[in-house]
């Protein structure tokens, strides 16, 4: 523990943030973000400690005062100068980068540069890099791990991937009934670390070099390792218009196969209309008692044989050359506003839930013209999960295969890891 951080509690909470600069971290138990929060704050302290004053308090035995400072989340971190809040609140998985950023604000130029003078970049070496820890990155520790093998994850956001964000997962072996995502992902991390894997969560990577095996965090560490896994995953495609990200999760739904269920006897909107659009709206009509389609063009650009099966649908219904412009949270479900592309006019359709399918892309923006990539843009790999750079593995939904799954992650995560424990 960090001599420049102070523990207080709410009745101290006034006079501590009256003077100069402070920083308060509002933090919980059994609380994974906070946890990862806390790796980062210690350090921060040390380097930050000699100009502003670094608080934590307990969130839960003083919930009183969280309430009358609107703090919602844990872990959320505020900043004060001279008693008065300044600056963006941060909560969830916050990075060190963010909180670097409003400290230097507070600071003059002259104090920041001597501080960042005087940083030196921690260099460790371990045998296995992942890069992501969802379900293939956090398998692929558990199986490195255990065969001894020093093992670091790290991963820009929290541990778990798109399944912490999943509201149910009912088709995972070994759970009769169905389990909260979240749940799933802190299961699989906790048992990674459990076996010995070291984390980086909720970090910037700053640098990737495939060539010499080395990636750089936060500008602060450079980690090289003997064998990397790329296990970044894939993200749908936003369609980038309000409500989007606010109702992700509460309402707005990627995935038919994690949702569709939830939906029996209930109206759905559909957005797309290429082959994942059709086909998983044909899935949702198992359960949904109707289903609207909307798509920007006049014909459907999924593939005859399901266009075929989505026309002869009942419960399916098509609204053709319109747009969505914004997500609406209704009393009891959603709304979303359309464009007729044709007159420009604007209408609102209401629904249970939404799915949006335009698409999905491997996260993989900055380092993809270092791979051989299929015509979708996805990592190509044999069948030990090798990609065209000796050493590098891919796993999990960056990778190009069929079918893209908790447990086919898993499953890919298993392979790589079982062929490099044989290697080294």
């Amino acid at each position: 523990m960090s001599a420049n951080i102070k523990y207080i509690n709410g009745s101290e909470y006034d006079k501590e943030i009256s003077e100069g600069l402070v920083i308060v971290d509002w933090y919980s138990s059994e609380c994974p973000p906070c946890e990862a929060l806390a790796a980062k704050y210690e350090p921060l302290s040390e380097i930050y400690g000699d100009h502003i004053k670094f608080l934590k308090i307990f969130r839960q035995e003083n919930r009183e005062l969280s309430e009358a400072l609107d703090i919602k989340s844990s872990p959320t971190v505020l900043f004060y100068k001279d008693g008065q809040l300044i600056g963006d609140r941060l909560n969830g998985g916050v990075k060190r980068s963010e909180i670097e950023k409003t400290l230097d604000a507070l600071l003059s130029p002259d104090t920041v540069k001597q501080i960042k003078d005087s940083l030196t970049i921690k260099k460790t070496d371990c045998d296995v890099l992942i890069l992501g820890g969802g379900p293939s990155g956090l398998a692929a520790g558990i199986y490195t791990a255990q065969a001894n093998l020093d093992t670091i994850i790290v991963d820009p956001a929290l541990p778990g991937g798109q399944v912490k964000t999943t509201h149910l997962v009912s088709n995972y072996p070994g759970f009769i009934e169905p389990v909260q995502g979240f749940m799933l992902a802190h299961y699989m991390s906790e048992q990674a670390k459990e076996a010995g894997a070291d984390y980086r969560a909720a970090v910037d990577i700053t640098n990737i070099d495939f060539k010499n095996l080395s990636v750089s965090i936060d500008n602060i560490e450079t980690i090289s390792a003997k064998k990397i896994i790329l296990a970044s995953g894939a993200s749908p495609r936003p369609l980038g218009i309000p409500g989007e990200v606010k109702y992700k999760g509460q309402g707005i739904s990627y995935c038919a196969t994690c949702d569709a269920k939830y939906y029996k006897d209930k109206e759905v909107i559909v957005i797309g209309g290429g082959n994942s659009a059709i086909e998983e709206a044909l899935f949702i009509a198992k359960f949904a008692s109707k289903i609207t389609i909307i798509h920007q063009f006049s014909e459907l650009q999924a593939n005859k044989q399901a266009q075929e099966k989505s026309f002869a649908e009942e419960k399916i219904n098509f609204i053709f050359e319109h747009e969505p412009r914004e997500f609406i949270k209704a009393e009891t479900g959603m709304d979303v506003l359309v464009e007729d592309l044709k007159s420009s006019e604007t209408k609102k359709i209401s629904a249970d839930g939404v799915f949006v399918f335009v698409g999905m892309k491997p996260n993989i923006e900055n380092i993809a013209d270092q791979f051989d990539l299929d015509d979708w843009g996805y990592v190509k790999t044999d069948e030990s999960m090798k990609s065209s750079i000796p050493n590098v593995y891919a796993v999990g939904d960056v990778r190009s295969k069929m079918y893209r799954q908790i447990t086919t992650a898993v499953s890919d995560g298993t392979i790589a890891s079982i062929a490099i424990s044989k290697e080294l």
